[in-house]
Formats: structure tokens, C-alpha cells, sequence
């Protein structure tokens, strides 16, 4: 196996330090900022399906949807 980097883990702390509240909301905003993080392309409501084919197909219909409307908006503005 071979190892590229480290990771250094953060420890668990009762009151958090004003560096890991800083390092949270710096994470938190760019979350945020990421292109459709909050849509699932998919409508609210109740959906049966016969199997799971279908279900995978409608998923992926939807979602060929909305990334074909996000596109459009951005090509227009």
C-alpha cells in the first residue's frame, strides 16, 4: 500500500477554540458555494415504482433534467 500525505485529526473538545469555529465556517460557506448543493433535481411527493429499474430510470431522468436546465441558465447568463 502506498500512503500520499496525512490527514492530521482534530480532537474533540468541550468549548470549541475561535481557529476550529473559524475552520467550520469557512467549511460551511463553501458548501454553500458549490454549484446546486441544495437541489436534488427530484419533486416532492410519493413515487411506486414496479422495480427497481424504473425507479433508477425516473432518478436519473430527473436528474439529466436538471442538469440540462442548470446548463441553460448558466449559458444564458
Amino acid at each position: 500500500m502506498r500512503i500520499v500525505g496525512h490527514r492530521k485529526l482534530q480532537t474533540i473538545a468541550y468549548c470549541a477554540s475561535a481557529e476550529l469555529m473559524e475552520q467550520g465556517c469557512r467549511f460551511n460557506d463553501e458548501i454553500h458555494r458549490l454549484p446546486t448543493g441544495g437541489q436534488t433535481f427530484i419533486l416532492k411527493g410519493v413515487y411506486h415504482f414496479k422495480s427497481h429499474e424504473d425507479a433508477n430510470r425516473h432518478a436519473l431522468d430527473c436528474l439529466a433534467t436538471g442538469m440540462a436546465k442548470i446548463a441553460l441558465d448558466r449559458s444564458d447568463g
